[in-house]
């Protein structure tokens, strides 16, 4: 039987669990982790790029501009999309420590530090909600439950100083706002922790939607609901032109379709007009509000595809083809789960299922207002699960909602396995507790008895999807930084290393704004030797390199058996490129351009 789910008010107390749960926790983590912070390994390209663009900042750049000008320098570098804001812890523990420990040592804490308050702010998020509705009992198990999330953790581990980790915080706010008592007070919160969201990333829209459907429900249900709504609108509205103010050179008034703009932003604001007005007329009748509601939601997408209606599909359907087949489709995180490897699909789904499932018991078990946040917030869970279904990052939001019911779901199987009589039934118990929390191992069990077919054309494609590579580029750093300074032609996943560890420019990076460079480099390194140098000399590129092992490298090799980059796995050197000696430990290939 389900306990009983006393309806309590966070209290100060509850911060206490998390704090001492947080130290515990990071603690391991950080132990897990050391030999990468240590080795500087970051996790994502994205991460890297994330170091330089506060680097940038700390350098002197302007915070209004967003250009990384190292990449396709010749054609004025490339605008970025990402979010200032996301900066500024980074750049608060780099300008604090630099004094003291010097730059290079800052950077390292910094790193370290600000995803493990990312985590800690997640923890703490959570832990409320639990408060709220569960009670103390469970916030600790709720924090444990987060860590075994692998793709939540992912985005919270140190090193991974990309935005997901503060969307995941965005996303968490704006529930913990519609939980306040006062309409006002919650529909501001969630509405300008939305705001904040969708200005480190519009990926954040549909999710944002959704939490504006659950209070048009909440009007939908009863009239005492209807302000809700509009203050939610509000926050939405005055957030969004904030932050795009403090973030954004807004003299062009210019719409990306990448990120909140002038479209957007007026899309917000005629909601917030249309659903005030109707929240003020109050009908009675439940036409006249759905028909107040068809205006604020038809009107918005008016404004949207007047204004600007290229906007209206996916940003990358509109990209090269070339980009699609060899970098979009390569992308494993912004892909369906469908395309994704069993265990990492298990391990997106299978967590959010069992949240999704604990919650519909409490709202099956609980009366009155608990009923309503649990009938609210399973709604909710469904809606980011649904989204993690078609872009497998947002399974990190997913599991971080997850883990509110799942700590005392968790806490309760192991209630009942300590409970059963034969020790039998307790081994199978935690084996089944364990399999369900990390379903991979049943699969990496499966996979280690059945050999994999030996396909190589299956084999090179779906570890093309990997960007790990043994190239360590730091180690031959000191040799490239003594290189007259040039652009380095370089395959995009490690082109940020390069930039990082270097004082040279890139052709360019694995980010769709810099679209047209990315198709050079794709095309030039799947094209023939020949025309390779042509492309490169009309550039003025100066240097060469490539880590041999590097997947994406191995795909373009077997996409053209006979191109530039198999030419030079393979070591068959053009009579127009000078090696350049190398520590030969670091995996780095490196050539110098001939000139004519």
């Amino acid at each position: 039987m389900l306990t009983a789910l006393p309806h309590n008010h966070a209290k100060p107390a509850y911060a206490k669990r998390v704090g001492l749960a947080w130290l515990a926790i990071s603690a391991v983590v950080l132990l897990v982790n050391l030999v990468g912070i240590i080795g500087g390994r970051f996790p994502d390209p994205d991460d890297i790029m994330r170091l330089l663009q506060v680097r940038d900042l700390l350098g002197g750049q302007a915070w209004l501009d967003l250009h990384q000008y190292r990449v396709d320098a010749p054609s004025g570098g490339v605008l970025m999309h990402w979010s200032r804001f996301v900066d500024i812890p980074l750049a608060l523990v780099i300008m604090a420590l630099t004094p003291i420990i010097g730059s290079s040592n800052a950077e390292l804490v910094a790193l370290t530090i600000v995803p493990l308050m990312s985590l800690g702010l997640v923890m703490l998020l959570t832990g409320r909600i639990v408060a709220k509705t569960l009670g103390e009992a469970p916030i600790v198990m709720t924090c444990i439950a987060i860590v075994l999330s692998v793709p939540l953790l992912f985005q919270l581990a140190p090193m991974r100083i990309d935005h997901h980790g503060w969307q995941i915080i965005g996303g968490l706010v704006a529930v913990n706002g519609i939980m306040a008592r006062k309409a006002w007070q919650g529909g501001l919160v969630a509405g300008l922790a939305m705001a904040a969201w969708l200005s480190i990333s519009l990926e954040g829209l549909p999710l944002a939607a959704a939490i504006c459907a659950l209070m048009a429900w909440r009007w939908w249900q009863r009239r005492s609901g209807r302000l809700w709504l509009g203050w939610v609108m509000a926050g939405l509205s005055l957030g969004s032109v904030f932050f795009y103010l403090a973030t954004k050179d807004a003299r062009g008034l210019i719409t990306f379709c990448d990120a909140i703009g002038p479209a957007h932003i007026a899309m917000f604001v005629w909601g917030t007009v249309v659903l005030g007005a109707l929240a003020w007329i109050n009908p009675a009748s439940r036409i006249a509000i759905l028909a107040g509601f068809a205006v604020a939601g038809g009107g918005a997408i008016a404004i949207l595809l007047a204004w600007v209606p290229e906007c209206a599909g996916s940003n990358f359907s509109r990209l090269d083809p070339i980009l699609i087949d060899f970098w979009y489709e390569r992308v494993g995180e912004g892909l369906p789960i469908w395309r994704q490897p069993l265990g990492a699909a298990l391990q997106i789904i299978v967590f959010p299922l069992l949240g999704i499932a604990a919650a519909l018991r409490f709202a099956r078990k609980t009366e009155g207002a608990q009923r309503q946040f649990w009938q609210e917030y399973c709604a909710f869970m469904i809606a980011a699960f649904l989204v993690a279904m078609l872009v497998a990052r947002a399974g990190a939001l997913a599991a971080a909602l997850a883990a509110v019911p799942m700590g005392w779901q968790i806490a309760d199987w192991l209630r009942r396995i300590r409970e059963m009589q034969l020790p039998m039934h307790r081994v199978m118990g935690m084996i089944a507790l364990i399999f369900a929390l990390a379903p991979v191992m049943p699969v990496l069990a499966v996979q280690s008895i059945i050999p994999e077919k030996d396909d190589p054309a299956t084999k090179i494609i779906a570890e093309s999807s990997s960007k790990v590579s043994s190239c360590k580029i730091a180690q031959s750093a000191k040799l490239l930084a003594g290189l007259p300074q040039g652009e380095i032609f370089a395959p995009l996943d490690i082109s940020p290393r390069l930039l990082l560890e270097t004082h040279h420019s890139v052709v360019a990076t694995g980010h769709h704004r810099g679209e047209e460079s990315m198709v050079v480099v794709i095309e030039t390194l799947t094209g023939s030797t020949q025309s390779a140098k042509g492309v490169l000399q009309t550039r003025g590129s100066r240097y060469v390199a490539l880590c041999p092992d590097l997947h994406e490298v191995a795909l373009y090799s077997y996409a053209r058996p006979d191109g530039f980059a198999a030419d030079l796995m393979s070591g068959q050197t053009p009579d127009w490129l000078e090696p350049i000696e190398l520590e030969s430990e670091s995996g780095l290939k490196a050539w110098r351009v001939k000139s004519d």
